[in-house]
């Protein structure tokens, strides 16, 4: 799979939110705004956000990788290096 650029990224981690929200306001989550908070997603609801975004990607998620998820700018950027790492073969 080719690496994902920011655009794309954005779109993956958008659309995984509505499978979840269908009625999720996104206008209203900033970048930089916590992704739980604003959208009031629960514990399970954040797990299913991370496996959406693993199925959808190919990306493996660990439990240590979960701070990166909390923002739309932070899982943006984690999915475009992830994905950048897994497409180089030197890493």
């Amino acid at each position: 799979m080719k690496p994902l650029d920011d655009a794309e990224a954005m779109d993956v981690v958008k659309e995984s939110i509505t499978r979840i929200i269908p009625d999720a306001d996104l206008a209203s989550v900033g970048p930089d705004d916590r992704i739980r908070d604003v959208l009031e997603l629960d514990s399970l609801d954040f797990l299913t956000l991370v496996e959406l975004l693993s199925e959808r990607t190919g990306i493996r998620i660990d439990e240590e990788d979960y701070p990166e998820l909390t923002t739309l700018s932070g899982a943006t950027r984690f999915l475009v290096e992830r994905s950048r790492d897994r497409s180089d073969p030197a890493k």
